[in-house]
């Protein structure tokens, strides 16, 4: 298992440590600069600049994706630690070597973040001594390393990982001691992760339009299904209604369903009538396609197949 600590906008986690509600955060970097660093579910500790040079907290890594600004403000809002997408546009403006211009919307990094918290002062685990003051990133640890040993436990002891749960919707075994596993995804980052699968496209229409799509859930957590990326499907919002609604369906091999409700109830649907039987747009990898289980959950309970 590995840790990684990254450097800390005073402001940004200020901001959030402020709000102890927000346990699902965006640590983003304003020049989209792709982190591969650790597995789902394995800790990330935030450290402040030097002269400060303290661990200020930490949480879980969920997963990384690339967004415009417009979409990590609409699926985060203050959970990028600011208050406005004016203000989350100010502070990438600050970091980029070229300040941004009014209606651009460039892409940035999102490395997100479950089960964040913050240590008070006197409570902080000491920063590893092997640490360079011109490190202006982060840097990765083993996480039995003596330099990280004391700020994973910190973090186990803030009880962010309780107890065992189910393997998250990004592949990832179990990491670690049997205490560590690869959470849950939060509803954030799994808005962000279908978003990023799907290529911003709704599955059934192909509509890019990205302040229409919405991450539909198969099975809905209040049923018992889970954030999970194979529980998950990008869909234009009244596409999204439909298939909750039951008017739209999913067989075992991803083709659309169209109920006959549509046309006797509303004398409408051609739309959709006319890709009954058609393959949907699929992630590209195997493992975040739709679930045949939560299909065949969703086809025999919701869908209104007469």
């Amino acid at each position: 298992m590995k840790l990684f600590v990254g450097v800390t906008d005073a402001r940004w986690y200020r901001h959030l440590a402020a709000r102890p509600e927000i346990t699902e955060v965006n640590f983003w970097s304003p020049g989209n600069i792709v982190f591969r660093v650790l597995a789902p579910g394995e800790p990330f500790a935030f450290k402040t600049h030097f002269p400060d040079n303290r661990i200020v907290g930490g949480g879980f890594f969920d997963g990384f994706v690339s967004l415009p600004i417009s979409d990590a403000w609409r699926i985060f809002g203050p959970a990028n630690g600011v208050d406005s997408p004016e203000e989350l546009r100010g502070q990438i403006g600050r970091y980029r070597k070229a300040a941004l211009v009014p209606l651009d919307d460039p892409e940035i990094g999102c490395v997100m973040l479950s089960d964040v918290t913050f240590f008070e002062d006197l409570a902080t685990p000491p920063t590893p001594t092997d640490w360079s003051s011109n490190i202006v990133r982060g840097k990765a640890y083993d996480a039995a390393d003596p330099q990280a040993e004391s700020i994973v436990e910190a973090l186990l002891r803030r009880d962010l990982l309780t107890s065992l749960q189910l393997p998250s919707a990004v592949p990832g075994g179990v990491f670690g001691p049997p205490r560590l596993v690869a959470g849950r995804l939060g509803q954030r980052p799994f808005q962000a992760l279908v978003l990023d699968a799907y290529k911003r496209r709704c599955a059934v229409t192909g509509e890019k339009i990205r302040p229409v799509l919405q991450a539909a859930h198969i099975k809905p957590v209040a049923s018992g299904g889970e954030n999970r990326l194979d529980n998950g499907l990008l869909l234009r919002s009244d596409v999204h209604t439909l298939f909750d609604s039951g008017y739209l369906g999913l067989t075992r091999d991803h083709k659309l369903l169209v109920s006959p409700r549509i046309r006797s109830e509303f004398s409408n649907g051609e739309e959709f009538y006319g890709r009954a039987g058609s393959p949907i747009g699929l992630p590209d990898r195997r493992a975040d396609r739709p679930n045949r289980e939560f299909l065949e959950w969703h086809a025999d309970t919701v869908f209104r197949a007469s």
